[in-house]
């Protein structure tokens, strides 16, 4: 029985098991979209780039270049590679295998989806995407079933005619593969060249002086089951076409056979002299790279250097020059060059180690501009490879993992693939979070990075390592290797929930650690298969030596329970689950029967609630099934049910969350976007707002955030999740309802004297001060109202309406991210709104100053900032439609700072007598204004005296400002000058 009918059973299963009572008392909800119209998810980076796949620039436009990013979508410079813009963010996959622009039409532009490699942490994609407006606009053309696009060629002469490389299915058969070709613009597709259900394209190259000869590479080969497991077959091969791509015929002199270990092929066309092309070919040992001065009908190894064909599986490029056929580019491990032909070759860029490059794209008219893409995103040179832009412009990372630290505010961590880790501040000091705010921290690019709850500094991660922030050392730590001791990259590492010092660890077996590492108990057995049916998926291949069966899989997720110590779950990436209840002395197994072999147990959760009930995140897409499955317990594994109605079909499971606070609310992140479930799971729907599609692959919840890694998209925040935690049935019929505001802190922004050039990469801050969340059931018919009440005084300490003026100084508007924060008004249509209180009083000045203030020693606004409420609870009050509302809301101080309540009240005392003297002073000039046009005025004194009314005011905004922009008791000086000039002011005032 084959996974794929994993659904039918599970749920037939617990049908059968299930109490009367059970089914009943199961509450279903979902809830309309535009409910949560008013969250958004705040990406924080970082940037750096992470594996990007395609790579192409436009002719007439040398500075403008398209890259494709493996789980991070299509991006676009106009100005050189210096930054880079989402274009396809708004469309259904992320996973970008090829891109080409129509050298006709350079408005036309083809998208392949599907990364087109082989490797284990692949996404696939959903066919070829085309634009006519230089990706502005999106059509699905078609494709769908060939879930990896390599290459797009479009014919020079017409830019309706291209070719297509499709791979296929990376784990299974499927007959959608080969090249196929379409003169319709993509309208219609015909496969003009395919061998088999096993065999897939992989290249295509194109003569620039007679594009009805074209090249094709055919690529045997399939992933198994198991990590780091894959064959390859007879079927690979180079082809020629010299009709367009109608028909095809081998090309097979000097070239290696099946037999002598042939593999992926590379190839391309010298430009100045289309009889010369080099191909990288991977073939045991004959590899290496081969020539052809005849049009491809014979060839030759001239270079055997290993080093050249590296990385066959997911990198197999090969460019010559556009003007000198000798002049060859080899990206690989390293980029590497040839002047003599291919002969010898020097390193060109990158080291031996290092960066694992993937594309080259040269431009034929400025062969000194070129755009090179490798693992950590893509650069960009103008001077032949002399110096290139930077890939920490691109916030791309693939992480595998992500975790949290207790610092304030709070790190978000992981592993990036390729580039070691990564952890970043979730909100800066500065107002942005830009290369300032994140750091790596000493952990391999693989998995988990997990900071010490009780410190941190101090951060875990790997297989095992421990790093010191403050030193910037790392520590191995990890448990002794003797035996049958298995590992892959991603290895899980948890902090136990209910003891801060116990650190989890599993290899094929279990490993805790209470002293940072350096001593670990074994505290299972191997909880993997001893031996399993081979999977149908592997087909032609079983009958391999490296496909029999033998113990090979690895623990994959740790769950110990937040109630009960002893209480730890664990999955297997071959397909088992076990449990126990004693502290690891005993083991039982608690797989569902359908759960075949290979299906990874990508994540599991313990309940936050009780330890029978448990959810299982499982990825069967190594079994070539790209459907969603998630199981859950309520009876400690003895039945599991599948829990997937609503997620959308072809979208694999990666992990599943609980919310800490809410028994049913969870979350999962698929391939494709996050989902939610408000009902343990019954019903799902998109929690993906305004997250592009990528590779979802952990999520955690930190306090009110819920926290997403991303493979492809770096780490995004949900800030405040507390609308989730509350919505029912009940409240989303209400005519209107006000949420209870999560605990806000008073943050001082730290902004530098010089700020960061506007175009220098960064990411948003969250909004400074207190969100605040309601629902309307209907437009209001009349004005929206948000009053902010100290309950101890009855004071108004601010007050909001619909009806404010657009410009008025309300909560975000001065913001750098303006656009992602919430709305300067409150809104009064139906659904859900957020508004930000800035956590202040009014601003003071209620008339502009006709003095200039720019000469004073602070850089004060015309219209100053209302001061700081002191922390407290406070009462929010929401009035729609005559109807009002009350929650209440907590606020504190930054937790590093360490003022006293006293001096706080001190400086909160001092600033309101300093606020009160301006307001005085806003309203004796504007009197003093509205006399300026009166019968017997002499107009020349009231000049004076508004002049002189301006300069006091000055001088006490400028005065408020110093007091203000500290968290400290004022010093004896501002006191004493607050003083004098609330004197000068009331003698101006009386005078």
């Amino acid at each position: 029985m084959r996974l794929r009918s994993i659904a039918a059973v599970l749920i037939a299963v617990a049908l059968a098991t299930a109490t009367a009572a059970d089914v009943a008392g199961r509450q279903t909800a979902t809830f309309d979209a535009k409910i949560f119209a008013a969250l958004k998810w705040r990406n924080i980076g970082p940037y750096r780039g992470g594996r990007t796949k395609a790579a192409t620039g436009v002719r007439s436009q040398p500075n403008v270049f398209y890259i494709g990013v493996v789980n991070g979508g299509v991006w676009k410079s106009d100005d050189y590679g210096r930054t880079w813009t989402p274009i396809f963010d708004d469309q259904p996959t992320g996973s970008i295998g090829a891109i080409a622009v129509a050298p006709s039409d350079t408005n036309i532009l083809y998208v392949g989806s599907g990364e087109g490699m082989q490797r284990p942490d692949l996404s696939t994609g959903d066919g070829v995407y085309k634009s006519t407006d230089a990706g502005r606009t999106w059509t699905h053309l078609g494709l769908r079933d060939g879930h990896q696009i390599t290459q797009i060629d479009v014919d020079p002469r017409d830019p309706n005619c291209l070719l297509v490389a499709v791979l296929g299915h990376p784990y299974g058969p499927n007959e959608e593969r080969g090249v196929f070709r379409s003169i319709d613009g993509g309208k219609t597709f015909q496969k003009v060249l395919y061998r088999d259900v096993n065999t897939g394209a992989a290249d295509l190259a194109r003569d620039p002086r007679n594009p009805d000869v074209l090249y094709a590479v055919l690529w045997e080969a399939r992933l198994g089951p198991w990590e780091n497991s894959s064959w390859t077959g007879p079927g690979s091969g180079l082809f020629k076409s010299t009709d367009g791509g109608a028909t095809w015929r081998p090309l097979t002199k000097g070239l290696p056979t099946f037999a002598e270990g042939l593999g992926r092929i590379g190839i391309t066309v010298a430009p100045s002299n289309p009889n010369r092309l080099y191909a990288t070919v991977d073939a045991g040992t004959l590899a290496g790279i081969y020539r052809s001065d005849d049009a491809g009908e014979s060839w030759k190894r001239i270079n055997d250097d290993p080093r050249l064909v590296a990385r066959p599986a997911d990198a197999a490029e090969v460019r010559v020059h556009p003007t000198n056929p000798d002049i060859v580019f080899v990206p690989t491990i390293a980029a590497w060059k040839s002047t003599d032909g291919g002969v010898t070759f020097t390193g060109w860029r990158g080291a031996p180690g290092g960066d694992d490059y993937q594309r080259l794209w040269i431009n034929p008219d400025h062969p000194d501009v070129m755009l090179m893409t490798a693992d950590q995103g893509a650069i960009v040179t103008v001077n032949g490879g002399a110096t290139w832009s930077s890939w920490y412009n691109q916030p791309t990372a693939q992480f595998y993992h992500v975790n949290t630290d207790n610092a304030f505010p709070y790190r978000v961590c992981g592993g990036q693939q390729e580039s070691g880790s990564a952890c970043v501040r979730s909100r800066s000091d500065d107002g942005r979070i830009t290369y300032r705010d994140w750091s790596p921290v000493g952990v391999e690019e693989y998995g988990f990075v997990v900071p010490d709850p009780m410190d941190p500094d101090i951060v875990y991660g790997g297989k095992v390592t421990k790093f010191d922030r403050r030193t910037g050392q790392v520590q191995d730590v990890s448990p002794p290797r003797d035996g049958d001791y298995r590992t892959l990259r991603t290895a899980p590492l948890v902090f136990s929930p209910t003891d801060r010092r116990t650190l989890f660890f599993a290899s094929n077996t279990l490993w805790k650690t209470s002293n940072g590492g350096l001593n670990w108990t074994q505290i299972s057995p191997d909880l993997t298969r001893d031996t399993w049916m081979v999977p149908d998926t592997v087909g032609v291949y079983r009958d391999r030596p490296s496909a029999q069966p033998r113990r090979r899989g690895v623990i994959y997720t740790i769950a110990p329970s937040t109630i009960d110590p002893n209480v730890i779950w664990v999955g297997s990436d071959d397909g088992l689950i076990h449990v126990t209840r004693d502290g690891g002395k005993t083991w039982t197994n608690v797989t569902p029967p359908a759960l075949q072999p290979w299906a990874k147990v990508s994540v599991m959760e313990v309940s936050h609630f009780d330890t029978y009930s448990a959810y299982a995140a499982i990825n069967a897409i190594r079994l070539d099934d790209t459907r969603p499955h998630i199981l859950r317990t309520r009876d400690g594994g003895k039945t599991w049910v599948e829990i997937v109605t609503g997620v959308p079909a072809d979208a694999p499971i990666n992990v599943i969350r609980e919310d800490p606070q809410r028994r049913g609310l969870l979350f999962a992140g698929s391939e494709r976007a996050v989902s939610i479930s408000f009902d343990d799971g019954e019903r799902w729907q998109s929690l993906r707002l305004n997250m592009p599609a990528t590779s979802i692959r952990d999520l955690t919840i930190k306090d009110a955030d819920l926290i997403a890694g991303t493979h492809g998209r770096g780490f995004w925040i949900l800030d405040d999740i507390s609308p989730l935690r509350q919505i029912t049935a009940d409240i989303a019929r209400a005519p209107a309802y006000l949420m209870r505001p999560a605990t806000s802190y008073r943050f001082q922004n730290k902004y530098p004297d010089t700020p960061l050039p506007p175009d220098e990469p960064g990411a948003p801050n969250p909004p400074d001060g207190a969100m605040i969340t309601y629902l309307l059931g209907t437009d209001a018919k009349g004005p929206v109202s948000l009053e902010i009440v100290d309950p101890n005084s009855g004071e108004v300490v601010r007050r909001y309406s619909s009806d404010d003026p657009e410009d008025a100084p309300v909560a975000g508007r001065n913001h750098p991210d303006y656009w992602l924060r919430p709305p300067a008004r409150l809104g009064t249509t139906a659904g859900m709104h957020r508004f930000v209180w800035d956590l202040r009083y009014p601003p003071p000045a209620a008339a502009e100053f006709t003095y200039p203030i720019s000469a004073t020693p602070y850089d004060t606004p015309k219209t100053p900032r209302g001061i700081w409420t002191l922390p407290g609870t406070f009462q929010v009050r929401l009035t729609v439609d005559g109807r009002t509302y009350r929650q209440a809301l907590t606020i504190r101080m930054d937790p590093r700072v360490r003022t006293t309540v006293a001096d706080l009240t001190a400086q909160f005392t001092l600033s309101k007598r300093i606020d009160a003297a301006i307001r005085r002073l806003a309203e004796a000039v504007d009197s003093a204004r509205r006399g300026l046009g009166s019968a017997g005025n002499d107009r020349a004194a009231t000049e004076r005296r508004i002049a002189a009314l301006d300069r006091s005011r000055a001088a006490l905004v400028t005065l408020l400002e110093a007091v203000q922009q500290v968290d400290a008791k004022p010093t004896p000086t501002q006191e004493e000058a607050a003083k004098a000039a609330i004197a000068e002011a009331d003698s101006l005032m009386s005078s």
